[in-house]
């Protein structure tokens, strides 16, 4: 017979995944609701896309994946500039390509520097190596970047793995590419990565900008699940110095991106002129949405990306359920450090915001 103390003996994770806190994500019943709350797509991919999968052969999904014909189109067609194969990364979605980042460079008591408030992901993945974690956070009411503060902490502590957000989720906060690329340089030794999941939505992409034999400290991370509607396929892009692209690529698995990715990506973005009104369309709409929130009294901040803060009247735990009641999915920016009170909106078409608006005037503004 087992005795209860051995029904508890079980091999223990390294002491950084006991102490961790993990990333919080959205997991199920949104599927029939209208979804403002994650930041994604809100009408879904290029038809060309849904076509592509529906085309596949059984023979495609019993064979091993292909990337070649992936990474041509996005060095070609993706990128506004050519860009060599060997300095693109293919991963599963963004969040492995951070992973991956983190597993290629963060170590034991080496410093991970960022902002706060920003993407939760981030120090998950530093804490799981054990890394020190110091944060600058965003200044003001207007969350404006810490230039000096950022600049400062690089100095004093040369830190091995930096990561800005921009545009900043959930501030928004902007930076030019020469901002960024003044920030590289300030110690080549450590690794800046720039993620710009919501650079098409009000950013200034460093990609055009930038030589990586030049700038070889630098590592840009994008991804197809905010434009092109592929959150669901998970595909995301790193693009680097070919050395840099090398290291990352030893920690990932040979076949991330399953073979129904590959298609998908590749006929959205042989569809751009679809990806591109979206964005358009998705800009109009937060221009109309920022107007009606300058009409009435209450704090909202509208800056880069597809979403925007407000600080409702009503307690924000309570409006996200009731809001959820009308069919519509918020998300309340609880435990978020200087968000405190907070929601942040995703922004859709014009057609979803207005309905967003009316519903939220219903239950906030009476």
């Amino acid at each position: 017979m087992i005795h209860q103390d051995q029904m508890n003996d079980f091999p223990n994770p390294r002491k950084e995944i006991l102490e961790m806190q993990a990333y919080s994500a959205p997991l199920e019943n949104r599927r029939s609701l209208l979804r403002l709350d994650f930041n994604e797509n809100t009408l879904g991919p290029s038809p060309k896309v849904l076509q592509a999968i529906k085309s596949t052969e059984l023979s495609e999904i019993s064979i091993y994946p292909e990337y070649k014909a992936l990474k041509e189109i996005v060095s070609k067609e993706y990128a506004t500039k050519y860009i060599s194969n060997k300095e693109i990364g293919l991963f599963n979605g963004a969040d492995a390509a951070i992973n991956a980042i983190f597993n290629s460079f963060g170590a034991e008591n080496e410093i991970f520097l960022t902002t706060t408030p920003t993407f939760g992901y981030y120090s998950p993945c530093a804490e799981a190596r054990g890394m020190k974690i110091i944060t600058c956070p965003y200044e003001g009411k207007e969350f404006i970047f810490p230039k000096n503060n950022f600049k400062e902490k690089i100095y004093k502590y040369k830190p091995k793995l930096i990561f800005i957000c921009n545009p900043n989720n959930p501030t928004g906060t902007l930076l030019t590419s020469k901002e960024i690329i003044e920030i590289s340089n300030i110690n080549k030794k450590s690794l800046i990565v720039v993620d710009e999941i919501y650079e098409k939505f009000y950013g200034d992409s460093l990609l055009p900008n930038i030589n990586f034999e030049e700038n070889n400290n630098i590592v840009i991370i994008q991804s197809l699940s905010k434009t092109a509607g592929l959150a669901g396929l998970r595909i995301g892009f790193a693009f680097a110095n070919e050395k840099i692209i090398e290291y990352i690529n030893k920690v990932t698995g040979p076949y991330d991106i399953n073979s129904f990715a590959v298609k998908a990506t590749i006929a959205a973005l042989n569809d751009k002129e679809y990806i591109e009104n979206y964005i358009s369309e998705v800009k109009n709409a937060r221009e109309w949405i920022r107007n009606k929130f300058k009409s009435i009294n209450i704090r909202s901040h509208f800056c880069g990306g597809n979403y925007f803060l407000i600080w409702p009247k009503k307690d924000p735990e309570l409006l996200e359920k009731e809001m959820r009641t009308k069919g519509i999915l918020i998300r309340n920016m609880k435990n978020k450090e200087s968000l405190e009170g907070s929601i942040r909106v995703s922004i859709g078409i014009k057609s979803q915001m207005k309905l967003f608006w009316h519903t939220y005037k219903e239950l906030d503004q009476k």
